[in-house]
């Protein structure tokens, strides 16, 4: 099985060469196409090949999507919203061409509601941003996937990240969106009451949608105090099997952890070299606490003593928050830290999520299968939610390496879904885990379809993603 899935989709040639005329006169130098703006637009921090769009335009308001919408709709060429580009599954790859739709200029903060603790942003605002505009409302939005990612972007794969154990997946903080659908029109899916048992739910069908169903031009997220306090530190383990039955028995025990991170020791030899840290290069645990001085305090005391019972410690905690940035800084770069490894290498990276009581044994699993292999894969995870990261690097010139990768991934998706996991718990499908989901979902795909058939009869929207092929 081929790890992307790289579907053949008909280029409509007469109805891309109409757009591209009708989108150069409409939007003149906001609509480009030359060859290194669309090699951007097809970029992907995978190893998965560039497919390149016919073009690209720089949107600047919902009427202005409406108008590329329309004209795409009008001549049945596919049209692919474009956020910062981070995302790792090839899903704004253009495998029948048509229209990159680049968003990153709708980047304004419409609405700012302190005493209901929500906001409404366009699409293109990053998570960063916000929270830059926020800073002095003593609110914050605390979903944090590691990259400076757009939250229109985020919202489209059901993103996550390290704060999810308390703070839940971009699923939970969105309370409503407009998006532009197939057909051009405008649909709001709700207002800002915090809950609606008002018809389909059709805000959580466009999230994680990856812009297959519409594209999505505002958001209404909800807010969060800024803790009083935060406590973090790092935690050593003499296994990963010791580190995952400790993060078990915290969430068991209803510690309230705000994060919960997992480096193994592959992954501690990268971050020594990169971020120039002096760890032992075995299993750690990254964690934070968000509450009161005296709460914050309480859990760091109460995990350390859990994490005593299971021979990890001493677990080195700090509330300096300069401390805690080198610390936060030092695990967002993982990835580039795992590239050390093996330089000049192309990273396959890849999630996956399983029941928190399955988490020690797939991880297990996973390390002797990448041993067996002889793979150079640091793994990283958001365990406090059992999800967790693998950073195969391989030669993407070799044909042999990329297929063993792809075999080992394979193998890894199986596994989670065998122990009644998913193939992504946060990196969404795109191309990269198309062909994975007839064995997690079977029956369900056909709805799937059945959906984007009745929404988007001409497959215009970001095509070839999420959707196997049909067997």
């Amino acid at each position: 099985m081929a790890l992307a899935e790289l579907v053949d989709i008909e280029r409509n040639e007469t109805g891309i060469a109409a757009v591209l005329q009708a989108l150069a006169e409409e939007f003149g130098d906001r609509f480009q196409t030359g060859r290194a703006i669309r090699e951007q637009h097809a970029h992907s921090t995978s190893y998965i090949p560039a497919q390149l769009p016919d073009g690209v335009v720089f949107a600047e308001s919902e009427s202005e999507v409406q108008t590329v919408v329309r004209l795409c709709a009008t001549h049945r060429v596919p049209v692919i919203a474009f956020g910062t580009g981070t995302s790792l599954e090839g899903h704004v790859n253009a495998p029948g061409g048509g229209i990159s739709l680049d968003l990153s200029r709708m980047n304004r903060v419409t609405a700012v509601n302190a005493q209901d603790l929500d906001c409404t942003v366009e699409p293109g605002v990053t998570r960063e941003a916000l929270n830059t505009h926020l800073r002095d409302t003593g609110l914050f939005f605390p979903i944090d996937p590691g990259a400076n990612a757009s939250l229109g972007g985020m919202a489209s794969t059901r993103a996550s990240g390290t704060n999810a154990v308390r703070y839940g997946t971009m699923r939970d903080n969105v309370i409503s969106l407009r998006a532009v659908m197939p057909d051009g029109r405008i649909v709001q899916t709700g207002r800002r009451a915090r809950k609606s048992s008002a018809g389909y739910d059709l805000t959580r069908l466009l999230i994680g949608a990856e812009g297959t169903l519409g594209i999505i031009t505002s958001l209404t997220l909800k807010l969060y105090g800024i803790p009083q306090a935060i406590s973090g530190g790092v935690c050593q383990f003499p296994s990963v099997d010791a580190a995952c039955q400790t993060v078990i028995a915290t969430i068991q025990m209803g510690i309230p952890v705000a994060r919960i991170e997992l480096i193994n020791a592959l992954g501690m030899r990268s971050l020594n070299q990169y971020s120039k840290l002096s760890y032992e290069e075995s299993p750690c645990l990254f964690l934070e606490f968000h509450g009161s001085e005296t709460g914050v305090a309480e859990q760091a005391e109460l995990f350390g003593e859990i994490a005593d019972e299971y021979g990890g410690g001493p677990f080195q905690w700090t509330n300096v928050a300069e401390e805690r940035a080198k610390l936060w800084k030092a695990r967002h770069d993982a990835y580039w830290a795992g590239l050390t490894l093996r330089p000049g290498a192309k990273a396959l990276t890849t999630d996956v999520c399983v029941p928190i009581s399955r988490l020690a044994e797939c991880i297990g699993e996973t390390e002797a299968d990448i041993a067996e292999h002889g793979l150079i894969a640091p793994i990283v995870g958001h365990v406090g939610d059992g999800n967790f990261h693998v950073l195969v690097l391989i030669d993407a010139d070799d044909p042999k390496e990329v297929a063993d990768a792809e075999a080992f991934v394979g193998r890894l998706n199986m596994r989670a879904i065998a122990m009644d996991g998913t193939c992504t718990g946060e990196h969404g499908v795109g191309q990269g885990k198309a062909g994975y989901l007839v064995h997690e979902l079977g029956p369900g795909l056909d709805y799937m379809r059945a959906i984007k058939s009745a929404l988007d009869p001409d497959n215009i929207m970001n095509p070839g993603k999420i959707l196997p092929r049909a067997q």
